[in-house]
């Protein structure tokens, strides 16, 4: 029989390349959506005719429990948060009760309606946040620096708890950062190479940034996903770490992707106080060595080559709208 998978954000960036990879596998998808929300299905046109997409939100959990009556999946991924760090700051009740308590809806749902159903958390490298060791793995501490970290710590233990408590096959993904042309433009990584691509276009003439010198563990969306996917093929529900295992700078982002379009960062960049964060994380990088070994994931797609990707992917993008303009 045919399985079938939700998705909770398909319309995400890594819910768009986990559709691509389940569907591939031979998958029913099922994406769940936000009724009241303005929703972009740009990142899963090209698979409209090919996935279902069904109204549900994890701020209520009786639709969560008739969507998983209705629609009985095998396995649920949980992608869905409020999951952009800055705002959060702004807005830690709504990300609070999306990002963490949202999660317990949904396991809870799982545990009234069917706890054979496997499930996958997105857990996040941001619930290190003022790193206790470097580099982090499965053991390392949290020390969350923003509201959002702190609630993806709460989805985190709370889908140990279920695990331990109800026997559910729960597991999650520590993820460190994965970029991709799909990312979001309010994300420091996109908006990066968005504004080079501008620059290059004549669009534009200033990239304005906070803090160069963070540090993170930087991976391509498409190989996380496929150890999202592996992680509920195991016989037993774990906690991965997974990451490239190298880290670079905000500054090293921004000398790669202006020098793959021939220009000097310096020239361009302007350091405004406004991105800083009110609590900074300076450093992260993953140790996904048990990833390696039981997983057998490892990625594909190097740091330099990630750049390039999505700066190309944003000039194809720009100079396609330039000539639909003109």
């Amino acid at each position: 029989m045919q399985k079938r998978a939700l998705i909770t954000g398909i319309t995400g960036q890594d819910g768009s390349y986990l559709a691509e990879l389940l569907l591939d596998e031979g998958y029913e998808v099922v994406g769940m959506v936000r009724r009241s929300s303005t929703v972009t299905f740009e990142r899963i046109a090209h698979l409209q005719d090919r996935i279902a997409t069904v109204h549900g939100d994890l701020l209520d959990q009786a639709s969560l429990i008739d969507l998983l009556r209705t629609h009985r999946p095998a396995e649920v991924y949980n992608l869905a948060a409020q999951s952009f760090v800055q705002t959060s700051f702004g807005q830690p009740v709504l990300t609070g009760d999306v990002t963490a308590l949202g999660v317990t809806r949904i396991l809870d749902a799982i545990r009234i309606i069917d706890p054979d159903i496997r499930f996958y958390q997105a857990s996040s490298s941001e619930m290190f946040g003022k790193v206790m060791e470097v580099p982090q793995k499965e053991s390392t501490p949290f020390y969350p620096r923003s509201p959002y970290g702190v609630a993806k710590v709460y989805g985190h233990w709370i889908t140990l708890n279920y695990r331990e408590s109800y026997d559910l096959h729960a597991s999650s993904g520590i993820l460190f950062n994965h970029e991709s042309p799909r990312r979001g433009l309010e994300f420091v990584t996109r908006k990066i190479t968005n504004t080079v691509a501008k620059i290059k276009l004549g669009q534009a003439d200033e990239l304005r940034l906070g803090n160069l010198e963070a540090k993170r563990d930087w991976g391509f969306a498409g190989d996380y996903v496929r150890a999202m996917y592996l992680m509920l093929q195991q016989d037993e529900p774990d906690d991965f770490v997974i990451s490239t295992g190298d880290t670079h700078s905000v500054r090293e982002f921004c000398e790669v992707a202006f020098g793959h379009v021939g220009l000097n960062y310096e020239d361009f960049v302007v350091i405004d106080e406004q991105f800083f964060r009110p609590a900074e994380v300076e450093l992260l990088v993953g140790d996904a060595d048990k990833a390696h070994k039981t997983l057998g994931w490892k990625p594909e797609v190097g740091f330099q080559d990630l750049v390039t990707m999505m700066v190309d992917a944003d000039i194809e993008l720009l100079s396609g709208k330039l000539r639909a303009i003109g």
